[in-house]
């Protein structure tokens, strides 16, 4: 398997760094009301360090967290999360937002917006936050209404920073939906605002950069997507343990697919670490899985498993489904390099279910694969030929480029050794844009 057929789970780069600075110096602020150093409020669940990047702002507490200092503290945590009280709903879901709890912010927003009335800025506020909490659940279709809402709200009343901050889930929302021409237009456009002076967040070019570093991967263009990537590594300054984790996790990702396993590793396991510290385990949980499928490529299946275990563990405590799929397809790719059919043939199966129920499309693909190259193996090519054009089917239908070319290549390469010569011909002719083909 070469790196370059590796699935890759879209990343976003995420920070709601202006809650985690309100939370972190309430924080502050009830420690040195009640006299306690750092080290004494984080004894026996935190380190020093974690409560001293909380106050800074430069890692966002979870609601487990929040209870636990709550107690510690003396203080309610409505009490820690609230600047002002007509914005507490607010403020509550911006911090389920930055908690991760992504539906339950998504539930909140939506009753907010029912009572928003037709205050045009606290729309387009919700809005862009309903926004980003689909864009966080992978329902990129249904972001995108919202967000080009929220736009043209902060455009009608003036408000260019904001704007630009709905824009950049607009891009996110397009870059979900496989439309990465059009996420890459409003990025740059983005980009270039910011060069001629618009002041959106000290860290709004880094995470520009960092998603169009993101989207040229995703279109096959590793190379540039790392020219992006190493200039947004030189901005990346005082930002948070999440962001700074996300970014790892990106040019983990990247480096893996321009076939630099060992940089990959590295990135990869400096990043699993800041995601522990931050405390944002479905993130983890995804590195996790993409870290076993690099190590597949070193030829390390023990360690590979032993990171899907963990990601399965992690999954499984927060009951996500989405990612739950990722790794059951993980696992039947890491199941036939082993060379254990029956087990690959068995998880591909119940990728697919799990697709079939609502999950990615790429599970599916991914699924059909693993099911093609299993039937190749035993000689079946009658339903290896089936399996890969399933998953071609799925792909031509999502628009997804880089990876189709990817399957039409490998696909190609059966035929060509069955003797098929015609047929290779014709996938190979598709896999480089001189025909194209119908799902």
């Amino acid at each position: 398997m070469s790196p370059s057929t590796l699935r890759t789970r879209k990343v976003i780069v995420v920070d709601n760094s202006h809650v985690a600075r309100r939370v972190g110096d309430r924080i502050r602020q009830a420690r040195t009301r009640i006299g306690v150093t750092q080290a004494a409020l984080a004894k026996g669940r935190y380190t020093a360090a974690y409560i001293s990047a909380l106050e800074r702002g430069l890692a966002k507490p979870s609601m487990a967290a929040l209870t636990f200092l709550s107690e510690r503290l003396g203080v309610s945590v409505p009490d820690l999360v609230a600047e002002e009280r007509p914005a507490a709903g607010r403020l509550e879901a911006d911090l389920l937002l930055a908690s991760g709890q992504y539906t339950e912010a998504l539930d909140k927003y939506d009753a907010l917006l029912e009572s928003a009335g037709e205050d045009r800025r606290i729309r387009g506020e919700l809005l862009r936050g309903r926004a980003e909490a689909m864009c966080r659940l992978d329902r990129g279709a249904e972001a995108i209404r919202p967000a080009a809402e929220a736009a043209e709200l902060f455009d009608a009343i003036g408000a260019p920073a904001d704007a630009a901050w709905a824009r950049y889930w607009l891009a996110g929302a397009h870059y979900l939906t496989d439309n990465t021409t059009e996420a890459q237009g409003i990025y740059l456009q983005l980009l270039a605002e910011e060069r001629a002076g618009l002041q959106v967040a000290p860290d709004f070019r880094f995470r520009l950069l960092t998603q169009l570093g993101n989207t040229e991967a995703w279109d096959g263009n590793p190379e540039r997507a790392l020219t992006y990537m190493e200039e947004a590594r030189s901005l990346l300054g005082n930002i948070s343990l999440r962001q700074r984790a996300a970014f790892l996790s990106a040019l983990s990702l990247q480096y893996r697919l321009s076939g630099d396993f060992e940089r990959s590793i590295r990135a990869g396991t400096e990043s699993l670490a800041l995601y522990r510290a931050a405390e944002t385990e479905r993130d983890e949980a995804v590195l996790e899985m993409n870290l076993a499928l690099t190590f597949v490529e070193l030829g390390s299946v023990s360690k590979a498993k032993s990171h899907l275990r963990r990601a399965r563990v992690l999954a499984e405590r927060h009951d996500d489904a989405l990612i739950l799929a990722e790794v059951t397809e993980a696992e039947a790719r890491v199941a036939l390099e082993a060379g254990d059919e029956g087990a690959a043939a068995e998880r591909a199966q119940a990728a697919l279910d799990s697709s079939d129920a609502g999950g990615s499309y790429l599970v599916a693909v991914g699924a059909h694969r693993t099911l093609g190259r299993i039937a190749h193996r035993r000689g079946d090519r009658e339903e290896a030929d089936a399996a890969f054009g399933r998953a071609a089917a799925l792909l031509r239908r999502h628009r997804s480029r880089s990876q189709l070319r990817e399957l039409l290549a490998e696909w190609a390469d059966l035929r060509s050794g069955w003797g098929d010569v015609n047929g290779a011909n014709e996938l190979y002719a598709e896999a480089l844009g001189r025909r194209s083909r119908k799902a």
